[in-house]
Parts: structure tokens; C-alpha cells; sequence
């Protein structure tokens, strides 16, 4: 059995290095909606397809990855990925073409691949039921810290520091990185004696059960990841008057986009590991996880309205708190998921699912913004997220009738 503590050294230093690959993706999600111009961009539309097309090049390439994964090591895999995050983060800064950037954010794409499911299946090989969620929660807040990084720096400099030395210092800390690979990454993804049995690439029965953690995951990455990190700065600027002063400098919608945003992936190394050993010890997993869905969607239907500033800024964080809670509830419910059936395509389909939601999620989003109001937008995701909470409690009332 390994030690918790190396458990934990191990899932840190995957999550550390992630981190300084995420810093240049971070600081474009909050600069680009809104300077969308600076970049050489024509139309609105391109935003969405920019911040999108990242996530759907990871569709098919996931499952390459896993096939990777399962012939050579954890850290060609790593260094690979550090590679294009640097290439892709420097360009950010160099080049204003449409075509050029779209080329870029597909290289991204691939580097978070590599670097998501690497994290994931580690985790799965090393975790037990009694650490799992700890270990997600644990893995999940340390990254963040380098999106808290990206999206503060992008956010209050770009006022003042042009973009291109920002990707220049992201990028040149994601090459610094490779060094440490070798001293603190494992040449292979570890296998978890305890557990019966190696994951494998085996076939899976499509149950009821599988269908709503996946669907779970569907949405989680649709919603979160892409709907609403997206829209974020946008959300703000249309709510604030440019009235908020701080030290006698009047801050920016991107500003406040990227303080709300920080605030999450500050106390994720915190909250996450906390929600992640709530759920190992709770037989109320499912429930927990309906009760986000809920509060999220009155959110979503609050966010509609006009909303004062300071009351905005009081929801977003309240919303963020739900969000890093159904983040590592799902990813908990899909890893236990994964070790059950001992099956690495179960934990590939779901980060190919989250990425499928996190790709649609800017693209659909920015779309109905040409035709429609951001708070037709946030009423949509709203119904969405009450409706897959049916879903689950359907699931439960059936397995109560079952056991009676």
C-alpha cells in the first residue's frame, strides 16, 4: 500500500506542473471576451469559436492519449504537453490572425489532454475508496492555482502591460518546468495494489447508473467550464458602471472577472480536498450532488436579472463555492465509477464528455448572444441543470422502490 503522504507528493507535483501549462489558457478566457479586437478578431462570434475549439480537438484526441498512456511514460506524456502549452501560451501574444490563433488553441487542446487525463488516471491507480475524493479535491485545487494566477495577471495588467510580455513571462515559466519532471513525475502512471485489479482498457455495459454520470459530466463541462467561465467578464461588464475604485484606480470589468475567478482557484486547495473527504466518508453522494444542481440553477435564474455590483459580486462567489463542490462530486462519482468496472475507457469517456460540454459551452453560448440576451443564455442552463436534478432523484426514488 502507498503511503498517504506519498499519495499526495506524487498527485502535487501532476497538479503543479498543470498549473504553469494553465496560466496562458486562464488569462485569455478573461482577456479575450472583452478585448476581442487586440487579437485581430472581426466578429463576436470568433471569441466563442476560439475559446471553444480547444476543447473539441481534445474529442478525438483523448482517447489517443489514453492509448499513450498505456505504452509509454507518464512523463514523455508531460513534457509533451508542457511543450505546446508554452508554444501556444507565447503565441498569444505575437499573433492577430483568426486561422493562426485557431491553429494555436488546438495545440492547447492537445497539451490539456495530456496533462488532464494523465492526473486523472494517476489518481485512479493510486487512490481507494477511503482517499479517492481527497485525492481529486487535492488534485483539482492545486491546479487552480495556476488559473488563479493567469486570470489575476491577465486581468489587472493588461492595462497596464501589453499582452505580449505576458504570455512572454507565462511561457517562459512553462518551459522552466521541464526540468522538474524528471525528479518529480514517476515514469509510469502507478497501479494501486490494493484495489482487484489494474484498470484496463476494457468494454463497459451501458447501465442507467453510467448514463447519468456521464450525462453528469456532459453538462459539468458545458456549464462551468465553458458556459460560464466564458461569459463571466461579459456578465460583468454589462452590470457595472465603472464605478469601483481601489487604491485610486478605477477597476475594469476584465479586473473584477478575474477576482471573482481567482477567488475560487484560491480557496479550491482548500474547499475541493474538504468536498472530496466529505464524499469519501458520506453515503449521500448523490444527494450532496443534487442539491448543487438546484442551488446552481436559482443562480443561473438570479444572474438574469439586473443585479447592483456589490450584491453581483456576493452571488458569483456563492455560485463559485457550488461549483468547485459539483466539480469534484462528479469527478469523485466518475473515478469510483471507473475503479469499479477497473476500465481506463470509462475514465477516458469522461474527460472526452467534459471536454465535449466545455467545447459547446462558449460556442453555443456566444452564438445565441448574436441573436438573443445573456439572460436567455443563463435561463437556458438554469432548465438544464433542474432537469438533469430530476434525473437523479427519479434514479433515487426507483432504488428506493427497489429495497422496499
Amino acid at each position: 500500500m502507498i503511503a498517504m503522504n506519498d499519495k499526495k507528493k506524487k498527485v502535487m507535483a501532476l497538479a503543479s506542473l498543470t498549473g504553469l501549462a494553465i496560466m496562458g489558457d486562464a488569462m485569455l478566457l478573461i482577456v479575450l471576451p472583452i478585448y476581442w479586437m487586440d487579437f485581430g478578431l472581426t466578429s463576436i462570434w470568433q471569441v466563442g469559436v476560439l475559446l471553444s475549439v480547444n476543447r473539441f480537438i481534445r474529442l478525438p484526441i483523448n482517447p489517443l492519449v489514453g492509448w499513450l498512456y498505456s505504452k509509454y511514460s507518464l512523463r514523455l506524456g508531460i513534457a509533451i504537453a508542457l511543450i505546446l502549452a508554452a508554444i501556444s501560451t507565447f503565441s498569444y501574444g505575437i499573433i492577430q490572425h483568426f486561422y493562426l490563433l485557431l491553429i494555436m488553441r488546438m495545440l492547447w487542446g492537445i497539451a490539456w489532454s495530456l496533462l488532464r487525463l494523465g492526473g486523472y488516471l494517476s489518481i485512479v491507480n493510486l487512490s481507494t475508496d477511503q482517499d479517492r475524493g481527497q485525492l481529486i479535491g487535492l488534485y483539482n485545487g492545486t491546479w487552480g492555482i495556476g488559473s488563479l494566477i493567469g486570470m489575476l495577471v491577465g486581468g489587472f495588467l493588461i492595462e497596464f502591460v501589453t499582452l505580449f510580455w505576458i504570455c512572454t513571462v507565462f511561457s517562459l515559466l512553462c518551459s522552466c518546468s521541464l526540468l522538474l519532471i524528471r525528479k518529480h513525475i514517476p515514469a509510469n502512471i502507478g497501479n494501486n495494489t490494493t484495489t482487484s485489479g489494474k484498470l484496463q482498457r476494457s468494454s463497459f455495459k451501458i447501465t442507467k447508473e453510467a448514463l447519468l454520470v456521464l450525462t453528469t459530466s456532459t453538462v459539468m463541462g458545458l456549464l462551468i467550464f465553458g458556459l460560464f467561465s466564458s461569459t463571466l467578464s461579459l456578465l460583468i461588464d454589462l452590470n457595472y458602471q465603472g464605478n469601483l475604485t481601489v487604491l485610486s484606480l478605477t477597476l475594469s470589468a476584465s479586473a473584477i472577472a478575474s477576482v471573482i475567478q481567482a477567488i475560487r482557484w484560491a480557496w479550491d486547495p482548500i474547499l475541493a480536498p474538504a468536498v472530496g473527504r466529505y464524499l469519501d466518508h458520506t453515503k449521500s453522494k448523490k444527494q450532496f450532488l443534487v442539491t448543487a444542481l438546484i442551488c446552481l440553477a436559482i443562480l443561473f435564474s438570479v444572474l438574469t436579472r439586473s443585479i447592483p455590483l456589490q450584491w453581483l459580486i456576493i452571488i458569483l462567489l456563492l455560485f463559485q463555492i457550488l461549483s468547485t463542490s459539483f466539480v469534484t462530486t462528479t469527478d469523485t462519482l466518475a473515478s469510483s465509477f471507473a475503479a469499479r468496472k477497473k476500465s481506463v475507457s470509462i475514465m477516458t469517456l469522461h474527460t472526452v464528455l467534459v471536454d465535449l460540454g466545455a467545447a459547446l459551452g462558449p460556442l453555443l453560448a456566444f452564438n445565441l448572444l448574436e441573436i438573443s440576451s445573456l439572460a436567455t443564455v443563463y435561463l437556458l442552463a438554469g432548465i438544464v441543470l433542474i432537469g438533469l436534478a430530476v434525473g437523479w432523484l427519479v434514479k433515487f426514488d426507483k432504488r428506493t422502490l427497489d429495497s422496499n
